[in-house]
């Protein structure tokens, strides 16, 4: 992949003029006639036209003889990540037959005057099977619903089926519930993936607890147990009539309980928490009915671009293309190329390099930052020997990507809700949302990035010693990380022989402000680091993989706004500036992100404030730290300190804004 090459010097022909003619008016005041028609104007020109070819040759040869060695010792530029986000798709009724949402499905958010829409792409097929309930029963505990025997100790499990098939009433739970009572529904089918509506008729029975915070949990039976399910309760817990909508995850199958074969879901009560009443009687059913009415699978911010012509194939090792669209995201198993053949199209496989190729493998390299496909190479070898790394297409047979994906970046990371829009009509959807943010779009890697990493890179030469090194091997392990900070022994209270790696991931922020749940990274991007820093650690050095400690921060101001201005939006502007400056991605002095253990200064924030537009006065700025998780609130400060592992949050600013008097 050849690195693009900057224009060091940006001089043209016209500034080198202008230069000389400033030089002359100061060292010749005499001579006054700059008009073109002059001989002297005329001697500047033809030496600014030979200077700037100069220029254009010479001065381009230090960064382009650095750009090519990067490009020798393996330095590639890192793609763009794709944020994710799981997308529910609803139904206009529920299904009566499967329907299916194809995998390359669209949707993005709301386009307005000032922002195009945000496009995401479903990245597999969405079956929506219909589903009815088939099966109940009761008072089964949690030991009964696991291996579907009688329940022990407790109650025995009890068929609801009769009451089911003629609506007469039955409890959920014991008379009395205790922890573990569950009511088991048995559905027609599996059904991953998809939204299951409960529509539920009952009487307040279930007295004693809170409706809005009930002792209920929803699972649902997959091959490795029971999970938990996301609900929608309208029942306050089975306590009122209305609909339940439980989100079965990707895991669920069929498995016999108490004799029947169903696809099983259950309501488990739960050991009531500090503060949290408990069920003092069971609910009482009168009726229940299940359909499918929607489902839920990945999306990512990309596109999906398919069946695109490269060209045709020359014979020869190591032929290259490049693909209309880039940058190209890199999706294991996603990117799809053919070679055409006499017997129709042959798929090869994408690597990412040819050391293990054999001569008659169909591999392919595909470059994300550039979109170039390139094939295996020929490779003489010592003892005047030639080796193909990789299989070369037939001459004049037809190449085509069947599918890639092009897309990603931080405008990736939307909020939830955000994703609202169809691009493209289905049929019996009627709605489309993004119940969780998306999360992992980072930018690209510049060339200036690329070149400050090119020295890590030789030096570590795959090894990790140095902080810097484990920073940046963990950013090439996990590109959808936004911020890297590298603790070696002692500092923050890190253990002797260990490293502790801090790893902030992408995150969507609006109007400067971020949620504390999209901060921290999920399992399986801390195993990913993990993983690869193991690879590369030296030998008795322990890694933590871990989130750093945010700190909440809490600023109360009050402003004086200018005469005859809006104070609803001077407010609303500074809020905005507090929580855009105290931001860990996108805040600080620079913009950049909150620098780890920088403290916070009160003499900064006011001049936050005094710089949004409509303030006159600051009258009054106070700091407080507080706790993100609780809410507390600590003493005032006038700089509040951040050890080496924390990061600033913003948590509730508080801004009253008074009107100025007369101008």
């Amino acid at each position: 992949m050849a690195l693009p090459a900057p224009d060091l010097d940006d001089r043209r022909f016209q500034d080198l003029v202008d230069d000389a003619k400033r030089l002359v008016q100061r060292r010749c005041p005499e001579w006054t006639d700059h008009n073109v028609s002059d001989p002297g104007v005329t001697l500047i020109e033809s030496f600014a036209f030979m200077t700037e070819q100069l220029l254009y040759r010479l001065n381009r040869v230090p960064d382009r003889l650095y750009i090519k060695f990067l490009e020798l010792i393996g330095v590639r530029l890192l793609p763009p990540s794709a944020a994710r986000t799981p997308v529910t798709f609803w139904l206009s009724a529920p299904a009566g037959t499967t329907l299916v949402v194809d995998a390359g499905t669209s949707v993005g958010t709301v386009r307005t005057e000032t922002q195009e829409s945000v496009v995401f792409s479903t990245v597999e097929d969405l079956p929506l099977p219909p589903c009815a309930l088939r099966h109940a029963v009761t008072s089964a505990t949690e030991t009964a619903a696991a291996d579907g025997a009688g329940a022990t100790g407790v109650a025995e499990a009890v068929d609801r089926d009769a009451e089911l098939a003629t609506g007469a009433p039955f409890p959920a739970f014991a008379e009395q519930p205790r922890t573990g009572d569950v009511l088991l529904l048995g559905l027609t089918a599996a059904v991953p993936n998809c939204a299951v509506q409960f529509d539920f008729q009952g009487e307040v029975e279930g007295i004693g607890v809170d409706p809005r915070d009930p002792p209920l949990v929803w699972e649902a039976w997959t091959g490795d147990g029971w999970s938990t399910c996301e609900v929608t309760d309208e029942t306050g817990g089975l306590n009122r009539s209305g609909p339940v909508v439980v989100h079965v995850p990707a895991g669920h199958q069929t498995r016999i309980v108490e004799g029947r074969r169903a696809g099983w879901l259950r309501a488990r009560v739960v050991a009531a928490r500090p503060g949290q009443p408990a069920y003092s009687a069971s609910p009482l059913v009168r009726g229940l009915s299940a359909g499918t009415v929607g489902g839920t699978v990945e999306a990512v911010h990309a596109e999906i671009v398919g069946d695109e012509v490269l060209g045709e194939a020359e014979g020869v090792s190591g032929q290259r293309f490049t693909v209309s669209r880039v940058p190209v995201l890199h999706r294991p198993g996603f990117a799809v190329l053919e070679v055409g053949t006499d017997d129709g199209w042959q798929e090869w496989t994408q690597v990412d390099n040819f050391a293990a190729s054999g001569p008659d493998d169909r591999h392919f390299q595909l470059e994300p930052a550039t979109g170039e496909v390139r094939f295996g190479p020929l490779v003489r070898e010592p003892g005047n020997r030639v080796r193909r790394y990789g299989a070369t297409p037939p001459p004049g047979a037809a190449v085509r990507m069947r599918r890639y994906l092009v897309g990603g970046g931080r405008t990736g990371n939307v909020a939830r809700g955000a994703l609202r829009t169809l691009k493209s009509s289905i049929p019996y959807v009627a709605d489309v949302e993004n119940r969780f943010p998306a999360q992992g779009g980072v930018d690209g890697e510049t060339i200036e990035e690329a070149k400050e990493r090119g020295p890590i890179v030789l030096r570590s030469r795959g090894r990790a010693v140095t902080a810097e090194d484990y920073e940046v091997i963990a950013r090439e392990a996990a590109p959808d990380l936004a911020r890297v900070r590298c603790l070696t022994a002692g500092e923050a209270g890190t253990a002797p022989g260990a490293i502790r790696v801090l790893v902030v991931p992408g995150a969507p922020v609006e109007r400067g402000r971020v949620e504390l749940e999209d901060l921290l990274p999920d399992t399986g991007m801390l195993h990913r680091v993990a993983d690869r820093l193991d690879e590369v650690r030296l030998i008795g050095t322990r890694v933590l993989v871990e989130p750093p400690r945010y700190q909440g921060v809490t600023v109360v101001a009050r402003l004086v706004a200018r005469p005859r201005l809006d104070r609803t939006r001077v407010e609303r502007d500074a809020l905005d500036a507090l929580y855009g400056f105290l931001n860990p991605l996108t805040g600080g002095p620079e913009g950049t992100g909150w620098a780890f253990g920088r403290p916070v200064h009160v003499g900064e924030l006011f001049g936050v404030l005094q710089g949004v537009g409509g303030v006159d006065v600051v009258e009054d700025l106070r700091l407080f730290g507080a706790n993100p998780v609780t809410g507390e609130r600590g003493a005032q400060a006038t700089r509040l300190e951040l050890d080496a592992q924390s990061l600033v949050f913003s948590f509730d600013h508080r801004v009253r804004v008074e009107q100025g008097g007369r101008a």
